[in-house]
């Protein structure tokens, strides 16, 4: 069972807008990325009556540093006082990553079509690539290690490990959730909601 845990997926990049691969690819926010990033900075400020009480952790990568930076600096709190956790890096996408699925195919005709067939499973060719189950193997004993308030913020892979694990929903579906990054969910027990 999770404590109350509220995840933010980092603001949107030019590569989101491009709908580009970013796997772990070190992409800066875009001016969009930082104004979602303060508006759920603002929204957590009305939630978490003290903000002593809990953890605040990110992955290391630039976009999701700069969120938290935001969303703490939204509620009042000093920007750079936080933690980051490795496991909670994005799913490597191999040689994909930069790349669109669109590109991918004209390089080579029906190259992701392997990928929409079991996008939970699938790994993306390159020494580095990852696929979500083993995203998921790599980072469920941070969901594990999960024991007080928590505010994460991370990557909409994680995003979907956690509706694996949380929202019971199955590795297809979970694999195919389009995450939100202009909104908060909340998550306690087994409950979600975007808010």
């Amino acid at each position: 069972m999770f404590p109350l845990v509220y995840f933010i997926r980092h603001g949107q990049t030019d590569w989101n807008v491009e709908h580009r691969l970013q796997g772990q690819a070190d992409i800066d926010l875009n001016a969009v990325g930082r104004s979602q990033a303060v508006r759920n900075g603002r929204k957590l400020a009305e939630l978490i009556a003290d903000p002593s009480e809990f953890d605040f952790v990110a992955s290391p990568l630039r976009r999701t540093r700069e969120t938290m930076e935001l969303v703490r600096a939204a509620i009042g709190l000093p920007p750079d006082d936080y933690r980051t956790d490795t496991r909670l890096i994005e799913v490597h996408f191999g040689d994909w990553q930069g790349h669109t699925l669109a590109e991918l195919d004209r390089m080579s005709p029906g190259t992701t079509a392997a990928r929409a067939v079991d996008k939970w499973n699938f790994v993306p060719p390159g020494e580095h690539g990852e696929s979500y189950e083993m995203l998921y193997q790599r980072s469920i004993s941070w969901f594990d290690g999960l024991k007080r308030p928590t505010v994460c913020v991370t990557h909409g892979g994680i995003f979907r490990v956690l509706f694996k694990i949380a929202g019971k929903k199955p590795k297809k579906e979970a694999a195919a959730l389009d995450i939100a990054q202009d909104r908060v969910l909340r998550v306690e027990e087994d409950r979600l909601e975007w808010l």
